[in-house]
């Protein structure tokens, strides 16, 4: 699986707040305290893996919690250049999925520090790179756009495939090996 990270620092980047709301009704769903509001989540419901992934993250003992998440078939455009990064043929690569998935540490010390997330980060990819997807990529955005009380990450996962059914599913087997080591002490090692 190809991993990465980046940094977001522009002045047109997006920021997260929380709790959110849009002009659309869509609104922050504290999945921490109320574990049932899944049903609140409209990607969740139509992705099962999405489902999953976030009652994991948001678990009492889980070292992060979820803000945002979207899922969505990938347009021509960003197949291309997901292809090009995988070095992916367009035969073996027709179809793609991707999703994001914007995660907060819980610990307070973390949460606030660039550096400590910059760490964690490096090393998320460390132990993503070497899992045995190899039509799957995740990237992780640490948000350092204006003045904030914390860092946020978004953690993109893309997966392509020789139909879309494939590519969903590549795209759900991948997010079903990156979910535990999200979760995994290994990661909040020093």
């Amino acid at each position: 699986m190809l991993a990465s990270w980046s940094v977001e620092c522009g002045a047109d980047d997006p920021v997260l707040v929380v709790p959110w709301s849009d002009a659309g009704g869509l609104q922050f769903v504290d999945l921490r305290e109320n574990p049932y509001d899944l049903d609140q989540i409209a990607e969740a419901e139509l992705h099962p893996a999405l489902m999953q992934a976030l009652r994991a993250l948001n678990a009492t003992r889980s070292p992060v919690f979820t803000a945002k998440c979207d899922a969505w078939t990938m347009d021509a455009e960003e197949l291309e250049s997901f292809r090009i990064e995988l070095a992916l043929s367009e035969a073996e690569s027709p179809a793609g999925f991707t999703s994001y998935i914007d995660l907060i540490w819980r610990e307070r010390p973390l949460f606030v520090s660039f550096h400590q997330q910059e760490q964690r980060l490096i090393r998320l990819a460390r132990l993503l790179d070497p899992l045995d997807h190899p039509f799957a990529a995740v990237e992780a955005v640490l948000d350092l756009t204006g003045p904030q009380e914390g860092f946020a990450v978004t953690f993109y996962l893309k997966a392509a495939g020789t139909d879309a059914a494939h590519a969903y599913e590549h795209w759900t087997q991948a997010l079903e090996a990156v979910v535990p080591v999200l979760r995994s002490k290994e990661l909040s090692l020093p």
